[in-house]
């Protein structure tokens, strides 16, 4: 999708691999280089926002169109930064259907830094080895295509899926680990929406933030609990009940609310 920079100019936005950034040009190979070239039907002189998909976003101005690479010539102009203040990596139990496409695509277009699916035990789906690679695949390129969208600075990493137990160990390792759990409020410390406001406001630029939802039958009682023996802060997300693929949106969404300047 192309990005306004002014009533007249449209400038198109790309990824293209770190190794290919040079001091003062980069190239574009794949399937970008038809796509410029015979579909938005681009000239040499035109401007693109070029992005490494790991934080590095420059203007530049194409130079050389080829038949299966683009040099970019890197222009000095600043480019705004698009990312949220806050890493948060999204810990999803593996929804049923094409639910997790959905998620893909809209947690990263709200600056999700990192999806990683898990294995709860009320998963209905589970993954065989061999189509895993071809899921994450596809997920990778709905997570780009929504990068380029919402111009994004970086392309978030879909994860591969992690058993549950090495879902929260990791978890417990960001500046704030919280679990959306539809019952919070009947256990020790609950705080309703006030306490949700008030964990998120605390966290700083740079730090790290971990979310945890579950599947569409919920978490168990016992994975709350190992949830909580690893440092997760469980939280509402108001009174009523959320689906697996609204709850993620909904921390995104307040995270972006109270922290984005």
């Amino acid at each position: 999708m192309g990005i306004h920079y002014s009533e007249e100019e449209i400038v198109y936005h790309f990824f293209t691999e770190t190794e290919f950034f040079m001091d003062s040009e980069a190239v574009i190979t794949g399937s970008d280089v038809n796509h410029i070239k015979n579909v938005l039907r681009m000239k040499p002189g035109e401007r693109i926002l070029l992005s490494d998909g790991k934080g590095t976003n420059c203007l530049g101005e194409l130079e050389e169109i080829g038949s299966d690479r683009i040099t970019v010539k890197l222009l000095q102009e600043e480019v705004e930064d698009t990312e949220l203040p806050v890493e948060v990596t999204l810990y999803q139990g593996l929804p049923k259907g094409d639910k997790m496409e959905f998620i893909i695509q809209k947690c990263v277009e709200l600056g999700v830094s990192r999806i990683v699916p898990v294995e709860m035990s009320r998963c209905v789906v589970k993954l065989e080895p061999k189509k895993e690679e071809a899921k994450r695949k596809r997920w990778y390129g709905i997570s780009e295509s929504a990068a380029k969208q919402s111009k994004r600075m970086i392309v978030p990493e879909i994860a591969p899926v992690m058993k549950y137990k090495d879902a929260v160990q990791e978890a417990e390792k960001t500046d704030l680990f919280l679990l959306p759990y539809e019952d919070s409020e009947s256990l020790e410390g609950a705080g309703g929406m006030e306490l949700t406001r008030e964990l998120i406001r605390r966290l700083e630029p740079g730090q790290k933030c971990a979310v945890l939802i579950g599947p569409e039958g919920g978490f168990s009682d016992a994975e709350v609990e190992i949830a909580k023996a690893h440092a997760a802060k469980t939280i509402t997300l108001g009174k009523r009940i959320l689906r697996t693929e609204t709850a993620g949106l909904f921390v995104m969404s307040a995270i972006g609310l109270l922290l984005e300047k």
